[in-house]
């Protein structure tokens, strides 16, 4: 159904449609990137630094291809830390319920366990996106109190891996 691929520079052009063609539909429940970001200058900055952090295993960062190759979401693992890590994603207005994100999820935990080492993730959301919280719950999250994020009422979630 779904591939992962880790995030490459030759992931670039792809990346960047992908975040322009679904910026309204993310800002909806999701924290804006700002103006900046869809800028080709200010992306390749954000692309080089996000390859930086990769390079040096802080974080682990993935694009999600389709049935035809095309990228439909990005899943990723932040801020590495003593087994840990910040589980985030988000899948295109185009592939959205169609159980993509429960499939990414899913297969990046195995690659949290298998291939990165780790034990726990935690993951959080807006309380305006039920969505999110499905997939976290379905992917064996649990919630584990509230937060806030980028100013707006959240969920954290916790999932022991091992």
């Amino acid at each position: 159904m779904v591939t992962l691929e880790p995030l490459r520079a030759d992931h670039a052009d792809a990346l960047l449609a992908f975040e322009r063609e679904n910026r309204a539909y993310f800002a909806r429940t999701v924290p804006d990137r700002g103006d900046a970001f869809f800028t080709p200058e200010g992306f390749a900055a954000r692309l080089r630094a996000l390859l930086d952090e990769q390079h040096a295993r802080v974080c682990r960062f993935h694009v999600i291809l389709g049935e035809e190759g095309d990228l439909i979401g990005r899943v990723n693992l932040m801020d590495l830390v003593d087994g840990s890590a910040e589980l985030g994603y988000r899948v295109g207005e185009r592939a959205a319920g169609r159980g993509v994100a429960t499939a990414a999820v899913a297969h990046v935990c195995r690659l949290a366990v298998t291939d990165y080492g780790l034990t726990s993730l935690t993951a959080v959301t807006t309380l305006d996106n039920p969505a999110s919280m499905r997939v976290l719950a379905r992917s064996g999250f649990t919630r584990a109190g509230d937060t806030t994020v980028d100013g707006r009422p959240g969920v954290r979630y916790e999932r022991r891996l091992v």
